[in-house]
């Protein structure tokens, strides 16, 4: 039987980006981007860092500065030696991607 990692929804990091995204899809954009902002700032490892760049890379201003972000939430996975990203790899390299099209 194949194992699913979930996220821990108490960890403060991912509190923050749901609350982010909660903002988002109430169009509360400037909000949203303190929250993501916010979560980034707090990260302690890898994890954490690679699930906040993901999201702070929604709402740069440049596709440069996108793109930026994008290979930062990359590179933070990478760094991750266990299987707590493995479900993000289809988003991350998704969002990657998109970035090289603007």
């Amino acid at each position: 039987m194949e194992s699913h990692s979930f996220m821990d929804l108490d960890n403060p990091v991912i509190q923050l980006c749901m609350d982010g995204a909660r903002a988002e899809f109430e169009h509360r954009i400037e909000a949203a981007r303190s929250l993501y902002q916010q979560a980034w700032e707090a990260h302690s490892d890898d994890y954490e860092a690679c699930i906040a760049a993901h999201y702070v890379a929604r709402f740069q201003e440049t596709p440069a500065e996108t793109l930026r972000w994008n290979q930062i939430a990359l590179d933070h996975a990478n760094a991750v030696h266990d299987e707590r990203v493995k479900d993000f790899y289809p988003s991350l390299y998704l969002n990657l991607g998109c970035s090289y099209e603007t």
